[in-house]
Parts: C-alpha cells; sequence; structure tokens
C-alpha cells in the first residue's frame, strides 16, 4: 500500500512556511493525517500548537482530499521557548504595540499563500478551555503545544477524550533521551501506550504515530 503524500502545492506552502517541523516528519504527519481522514470520514483533523501554520497546510491539504476540515488552536502568545531570551525566540513575531509575540497575523497570511482557507478553523484560545467546550469526535488529535508538564499534560487530558476509537494521536518532540530536549511530550507518549488504549503505527524522528484501539485513555488513564 502507498503511503500518501502532500499534493505539490501543499508541499511547497510547507517547505516556505516559518515554523520547525522538518520535511521528513511532515510527510508523516501528512500521511497520518490523510489515514485518519480517509478511516473515519467527516470527522475533523485537530492540531494543537499553530504557531505560524507550517504543520497546518498538511492537515489542512489532508483535509481538502478527505472533504472535512482541520481545526487548530493557540493563543498565539508564543510557547515558553519562544518568548524573548529564549532559543526559540523570533523577533519579527513580536507585536511592538503591545509587546508580546502574536503568531496569529503571520499565521493567517501563510495560510492565504497556500489556498487553504476555508479548509481550516483557527481557535484562539487555550487548549484547556477550548478542550472543556468542545464537542464532536476527532479523527486525529496533534499535540504539539507547550512543552512542559503541565501544558503536555493539559494537552493529553483534554484532547484524548474526544479522539473516537479508530483515530490516530500524534505526538512530536517526543524523545527518550532528556540530552535531545524536554520529557514532556515523551511522558504523555509513554501514558498513552500503557493505558492501553493505544498502538504505536510508526516513528518518524521525534514524531510518533499511536491508533486508539480501545477506552481508558482519559484523565484516569
Amino acid at each position: 500500500m502507498l503511503t500518501p503524500t502532500p499534493p505539490a502545492d501543499a508541499l511547497a506552502a510547507f517547505t516556505a512556511a516559518k515554523g520547525f517541523m522538518p520535511p521528513h516528519e511532515g510527510l508523516a504527519l501528512y500521511a497520518a493525517a490523510a489515514d485518519a481522514a480517509t478511516r473515519l470520514p467527516g470527522l475533523p483533523l485537530l492540531e494543537v500548537g499553530t504557531y505560524c501554520g507550517r504543520s497546518t497546510i498538511l492537515l489542512a491539504a489532508a483535509a481538502r482530499e478527505a472533504k472535512t476540515v482541520a481545526v487548530t488552536v493557540d493563543h498565539h502568545r508564543g510557547s515558553e521557548e519562544q518568548q524573548p531570551g529564549w532559543e526559540y525566540h523570533d523577533p519579527t513575531l513580536v507585536d511592538p504595540e503591545v509587546g508580546r509575540m502574536d503568531t496569529l497575523p503571520s499565521f493567517r497570511r501563510t495560510l492565504h499563500a497556500a489556498g487553504l482557507e476555508e479548509y481550516v478553523i483557527a481557535v484562539v484560545g487555550r487548549s484547556p478551555q477550548v478542550a472543556a467546550v468542545w464537542g464532536k469526535p476527532l479523527s486525529l488529535v496533534f499535540v504539539d503545544g507547550g512543552h512542559t508538564d503541565e501544558h503536555a499534560t493539559n494537552d493529553y487530558e483534554g484532547w484524548v477524550p474526544h479522539l473516537a476509537e479508530g483515530g490516530l494521536l500524534v505526538i512530536h518532540d517526543v524523545f527518550a533521551d532528556p540530552a535531545d530536549g524536554g520529557q514532556a511530550p515523551w511522558r504523555i507518549y509513554r501514558r498513552a501506550l500503557e493505558s492501553g488504549a493505544f498502538t504505536e503505527l510508526s516513528v518518524t524522528g521525534s514524531l510518533h504515530v499511536l491508533r486508539r484501539t480501545g477506552a481508558g485513555a482519559g484523565p484516569g488513564r
């Protein structure tokens, strides 16, 4: 069986967009999104952590092919490592009027340039608050938000209960070795596996794809 690949226009837009996801992980994300959208038709794909929309392009492209939508959730004030003085800070993304990070304008330009605006619902808000009022099953949950234990745990506990059986949980920046990166995504990845509700499908770099095969993955495990 052939692995789905992004259309040329989406791949070009992904490559041109501001962001951190490397191409090989992006291809794996698209393949997961295409699989989820095909297996669970009509259900939306969801991303936690929009930043400037690099990975959103791939989810939107998969949604376009499957005639569904991608939902992306972010407060657009930047995660902890993107603040002034930290490793991933980009001063061009600071709103000079309020003196804080604001990635929303860049995201909107990215999506417009990619021609994918109609396939995306952008939710501006904090992940736990949005998850608390969300009411529709999801075919895919892509966790790529804040990398503290608090944020990663909130994303897992907030969104996994909305993931349909057979849907995919995709977690980015999963590093077994603390020398390679923060451990919060690793801990929720291990939590998912140890819950007995998930089967791992693939690992591409730091991107892990798991399929939900049962219940028991919520806050109480």
